[in-house]
């Protein structure tokens, strides 16, 4: 069994001393509230309910799973979990960042970040249940009409319902332009509202059927009769669990189930359905054939939050590997008995060990700032005052989200796999709960978009399509801080660095554009490649921040040290990564031969 504590200190260190949180949000059009008092408050809730409530119902309900009754075709969810659920919507979890229109609390986007930080930590499972929800209420807030809102967003937002997204196909996988779910009008309902019948099935569908709530709204991507083919014909679709009635009650049971449950690696207490639809009833969201749009709004909300589901797993799995290296008796170290009087030295005598360990605490810290600094940019854009700011902020989420999702999510197979390396043969048993995050951390990489397609995205669309627009403003805001920093001698180890590898992303990307111009194919042989290596550079941008912030204020020696310490290794052993990188790239597409 694993243990968890909340690493709140971490948390007010990245957003308040790192990033600047408070006066930022402060600053925001309805931020005045949003000081630091109310955020250290609401983290110390979050903790609470992380550590008390969710983390212990983790292993278990790993073991137990979700349990599918082929008869009702009903989802009954791991023992605890419905009760869990019950806290989190009772302490208004469920609202935090939504709109107060619609019962949210309005709270900014980087606390709710922070927060889903500490509860997937807990239980990464459960907490696929009320994410989902982000995602479509996000969409219809963006793109349905206001009834939409009232009617299917509010329960969500109190916590009486929860929300899915309903886009892959068996067929299509994540290709949507192959999907063939139909929608046909169906004339209108007591309120005038166009009905639309939806005919298909969907997989790989979480939390399309539970037990925690009374009903489910499913976002739904179908064709129109007249539809164009491809990406181009998707509509999107609000089908609910159970019809509504006019009057906000509960109506029948629409004609839309789960025909199974999906048998996993991982995540095992989460329920991923194959989701039937039967003509069953539904709405249209948006415009006809603008699904789309609406998508992308869910996604890219969704990809942040899975980038946050990384972090969350790297730091469990650190907490839980560095406390059993700190207590495991084990050999001696090379030097000689570090601990004479004990049968052995602990494991953090072995220099390997301390690789390991410092790669996963490097990983964390650097994560946790990048994921932040998105998520206040998502802040900035949605309510800063000026629009030049607006505009700025969205320009840098839109690069940035493709490197939070892809490289932390990668990074996190990487934390997970050492932490089990330091137990040893003991992180392969179930009951020390390695195991577990390595199988749960697999998923990541793939939902939301595999990890080659973040970086298609990255540099076919947010380079190449975009000119690149969000990747100058990066590159612009990290020479400042060079510049700002250029003559503190305390910060030569990382400022000299960061600037060489600054100008050698620039440069590269030039050369790269280049290329792709004159053969398309060059994209993807370097797509993946670019995707870490712009990871490993805004990574260390973070650490290096880090270590100024750490300086600059009123902390222990121990603790500017261990930032130090900590950025020390990253820039040593993790940064010259770019290089291996670098030359892959170079290498071209030549260097990857058709395979018969």
């Amino acid at each position: 069994m694993t243990a968890y504590k909340a690493p709140l200190d971490d948390l007010r260190f990245a957003l308040f001393d790192v990033l600047g949180a408070e006066p930022t949000l402060t600053a925001l059009q309805g931020g005045e509230a949003h000081t630091r008092d109310l955020i250290d408050a609401v983290l110390e809730e979050a903790g609470k309910l992380s550590e008390q409530v969710l983390a212990p119902t983790n292993a278990p309900g790993d073991s137990e799973g979700c349990r599918f009754d082929k008869a009702t075709l009903t989802v009954t969810t791991p023992t605890g979990f419905k009760e869990a659920f019950k806290q989190f919507a009772d302490g208004g979890w469920t609202s935090l960042t939504n709109p107060e229109a619609y019962g949210g609390q309005a709270l900014p986007a980087v606390l709710g970040i922070a927060t889903t930080e500490v509860f997937q930590s807990g239980n990464l499972a459960w907490s696929l249940y009320p994410l989902l929800s982000e995602g479509a209420c996000h969409a219809m807030e963006q793109h349905g009409e206001e009834w939409h809102r009232q009617r299917y967003m509010q329960p969500i937002v109190e916590g009486r319902w929860t929300g899915t997204m309903c886009l892959t196909e068996p067929q299509a996988g994540s290709d949507l332009g192959l999907l063939k779910t139909r929608a046909e009008p169906a004339g209108q309902d007591a309120g005038g509202h166009d009905l639309y019948k939806l005919t298909g099935t969907k997989i790989f569908i979480s939390a399309g059927e539970h037990d925690l709530t009374e009903n489910i709204v499913h976002l739904v991507l179908a064709r129109l009769p007249d539809a164009p083919a491809g990406s181009r014909g998707i509509s999107m679709f609000i089908v609910p669990k159970f019809k509504v009635n006019q009057d906000g009650s509960l109506g029948e049971r629409n004609t839309v189930a789960a025909g199974a449950i999906e048998h996993k690696m991982g995540i095992h207490a989460c329920s991923t359905c194959v989701m039937n639809f039967d003509g069953a009833e539904g709405y249209l969201i948006g415009k006809p054939h603008k699904g789309l749009m609406a998508m992308f709004t869910m996604m890219n909300a969704a990809r942040l939050s899975v980038g946050v589901q990384g972090l969350a797993l790297a730091e469990r799995a650190l907490q839980n590997s560095l406390n059993y290296a700190r207590e495991r008796l084990q050999s001696r170290a090379l030097s000689g008995p570090a601990f004479p009087d004990k049968p052995a030295d602990n494991l953090l005598v072995q220099p390997d060990v301390r690789r390991m360990l410092l790669t996963q605490r490097a990983f964390v810290e650097t994560s946790r700032v990048l994921l932040l600094y998105t998520a206040l940019q998502t802040d900035i854009e949605s309510r800063g005052g000026d629009e030049a700011a607006r505009s700025k902020a969205g320009e840098l989420v839109a690069f940035l989200i493709p490197i939070a999702k892809g490289v932390v999510t990668e990074l996190a197979q990487e934390c997970t796999k050492e932490a089990l390396q330091v137990y040893g043969g003991h992180g392969y048993i179930g009951e020390n709960g390695m195991e577990q995050f390595v199988r749960d951390a697999r998923i990541i990489t793939l939902y939301e978009g595999t990890t080659g397609i973040q970086a298609a995205d990255l540099l076919g669309r947010k380079i190449l399509q975009l000119q690149g627009a969000g990747l100058k403003h990066f590159l612009q805001e990290i020479g400042a801080f060079c510049q700002q920093h250029g003559a503190d001698e305390s910060l030569r180890g990382f400022i000299a660095p960061l600037a060489t590898a600054t100008r050698n992303w620039s440069d590269l990307t030039l050369k790269l554009v280049q290329r792709v111009q004159a053969n398309p194919e060059e994209l993807g042989a370097a797509a993946t490649d670019y995707l870490y290596y712009s990871g490993y550079i805004a990574l260390a941008y973070m650490a290096a921040r880090g270590v100024a912030a750490a300086d600059a204020g009123a902390h222990s020696a121990a603790f500017k040290q261990a930032k130090r310490d900590t950025a020390t290794f990253y820039f040593a052993r993790i940064l010259p990564r770019c290089q291996t990188h670098q030359a892959a790239m170079e290498a071209g597409v030549e260097s990857l031969p058709g395979i018969a």
